[in-house]
């Protein structure tokens, strides 16, 4: 079983705006004490364009814009799924910001710029200056490739590359804070210096509890959805966030930071011959080695760098040719369902000292779960849909970190440290006389669940339909009584199901969508918006397929024009992924 994705693309966390934010503050008030202010129709207009699935790239993007006020440059802020080709040939000063989606994909907001751009026909960018900034983690083969493809494509057009292209790992803030630093004077070479002063800018307010300081939450409810006899374990946990200060809507995201499982860090401490009582020197403070595994670093999926170093020291054949050919496909089957105790156990005869090992993995990040409940519903808890990720794979049982910390780690007397990411861009219409069309089988029915309550709260009119699906029903029909209530209640208009092993012929969401697809493609007329939450590898691209076939036939519309109808929802914010 593959490793999940984890987003990286999520909005700064509270820490990280609190960290840019003195930081751009400095640099604000410095320039202010040097410069007056200009005429902003007098300054050098740069462009910033992002590519962001959930909001991180866009925070960036703003973030540069207002320094480049500092700078005296007028800059224009927008998705790239804003611009046309045409625009973007006539741009003088252009900063791109993009996460990297997926398998090295653009966002979904790239996408269609990046196919205008890629292509035989695209324009010269002869009179262009620009720098890239690029989202990603090392931790995938693809590291930070929409960023390079940008990069390398501007550049074969023509376009002169003011400032090289930074690369930014997940702890992102520092090395973006470095590029804005370098890039905006580079922008303003020969333009007016002097400041445009903003006088609606305000610095933003540092929260008590963000990502260095989560809020030490307490665990309400952890009930379990499916049946005891499910092929799968999903629970739904109710967090409480009482006296936090904290707030979220619905669409959001909560970080849960998770610690490692102690069976797992005595198994990793026994196979490479350390007691767990060494002190290693972690974050400035020390801290003995079975606590820092615990607590601080990756111990499930091996870093780039360990596999490496274990071909390195095994002299193992297979694994060293494999590492010498570079090819990624080869070696992703050979780590295929195998962790980092897997690897160690392999090679029994490998040891490490504590500071050896240590210096070979990565940071514990945070989880981020798309929430199941409405913030005005329930303003004092937090709720999660969360599958419990259980494997078995050579020969012994693998468990998620952070779902299984969730399901068997925490208690009453447990923190569970939180913090929240918002998503702009996946949100109840502000219309509340508006279709919704909600995708989301399995796991992703939770921010339709939240989005339902939310409609309800605000006593929408506008009509609710949700696509729901999982294996079996009798087993993984999850929150069944909420929806047969909804329903009741004339909330839930539709509720399409498709449980794939009740019948001989596996039926999927995308099935029910082209068999309802008349009713479909009206409500997309009437003005409808179209979510899908979910498996982005197949389900999420099956569903596109899905989609576009729907508008096709029953818009009686050519493969193009479907394609541009889609194009159309994407740009008006209608059609709207959370993929993972």
């Amino acid at each position: 079983m593959k490793t999940p994705h984890i987003p990286l693309d999520a909005p700064y966390s509270d820490s990280q705006r609190a960290w840019l934010s003195g930081f751009f503050a400095g640099m604000h008030t410095h320039m202010l004490q040097s410069a007056g202010s200009v005429n902003q129709a007098d300054a050098r207009v740069i462009n910033i364009l992002y590519g962001s699935q959930t909001g991180n790239a866009e925070s960036i993007a703003h973030d540069a814009a207002n320094i480049a006020k500092t700078h005296g440059l007028k800059p224009l802020v927008k998705s790239m799924d804003e611009v046309e080709i045409n625009h973007l040939a006539a741009m003088e000063y252009l900063l791109i910001v993009t996460s990297t989606y997926g398998e090295g994909e653009m966002p979904d907001n790239a996408q269609m710029l990046w196919e205008a751009v890629s292509a035989d026909s695209a324009p010269a960018l002869n009179n262009m200056k620009f720098s890239v900034l690029a989202l990603g983690d090392t931790s995938y083969d693809l590291f930070c490739q929409a960023g390079m493809e940008w990069d390398r494509r501007l550049a074969e057009l023509g376009a002169t590359r003011i400032y090289d292209r930074t690369d930014c790992d997940v702890d992102f803030e520092e090395s973006a804070a470095n590029w804005i630093s370098a890039v905006i004077p580079h922008m303003a070479d020969g333009a007016s210096t002097t400041v445009i002063v903003d006088v609606e800018a305000s610095p933003a307010e540092k929260s008590q509890y963000n990502r260095k300081n989560p809020f030490p939450a307490k665990m309400l409810v952890n009930r379990l959805l499916t049946a005891e006899v499910s092929s799968k374990e999903t629970r739904h946990y109710e967090i409480s966030i009482t006296g936090s200060g904290l707030s979220y809507e619905a669409g959001d995201a909560l970080c849960v930071v998770p610690t490692n499982c102690p069976k797992l860090v005595a198994d990793i401490l026994k196979a490479i011959g350390c007691k767990g009582d060494e002190d290693e020197p972690v974050n400035g403070e020390s801290i003995a080695l079975h606590e820092a595994l615990r607590t601080q670093f990756e111990i499930k999926l091996p870093s780039k760098e360990l596999v490496e170093e274990i071909a390195s020291r095994s002299g193992d054949q297979e694994l060293n040719g494999i590492l010498e050919s570079g090819d990624k496909d080869k070696l992703a089957d050979y780590l295929w369902g195998c962790d980092i105790l897997d690897l160690l156990l392999q090679f029994p005869q490998i040891e490490f000292s504590a500071a050896e090992f240590i210096s070979l993995l990565k940071p514990l990040q945070h989880r981020a779960y798309s929430i199941s409940s409405s913030g005005k519903t329930y303003p004092d808890t937090v709720h999660l849909t969360v599958a419990s990720v259980r494997y078995e794979s050579h020969s012994r049982q693998h468990k998620g970190v952070c779902s299984t910390f969730l399901a068997d780690l925490v208690d009453d007397e447990t923190e569970v440290r939180v913090f929240f990411t918002p998503n702009k861009v996946f949100r109840v219409p502000d219309d509340n006389s508006l279709p919704m069309i909600m995708v989301g089988p399995g796991t992703g029915i939770a921010p339709f669940r939240a989005f339902l309550q939310e409609r309800e709260y605000r006593n929408a009119s506008g009509k609710n339909w949700l696509f729901f699906g999982d294996r079996n029903a009798a087993t993984d029909f999850i929150y069944r009584e909420e929806l047969e209530a909804m329903q009741q209640r004339g909330l839930l208009n539709r509720l399409d199901l498709a449980f794939s092993r009740d019948q001989e012929e596996k039926i999927y969401v995308q099935d029910r969508m082209r068999a309802n697809g008349a009713e479909l493609f009206a409500w997309l007329e009437q003005g409808g918006y179209f979510f899908v939450c979910g498996d982005a590898y197949h389900m999420a691209k099956d569903v596109d397929k899905a989609l576009h076939d729907v508008i096709a036939e029953h818009g009686k519309l050519s493969e193009q024009q479907a394609i541009d109808y889609v194009n159309q929802l994407k740009k008006d914010k209608r059609y709207v992924r959370d993929v993972y």
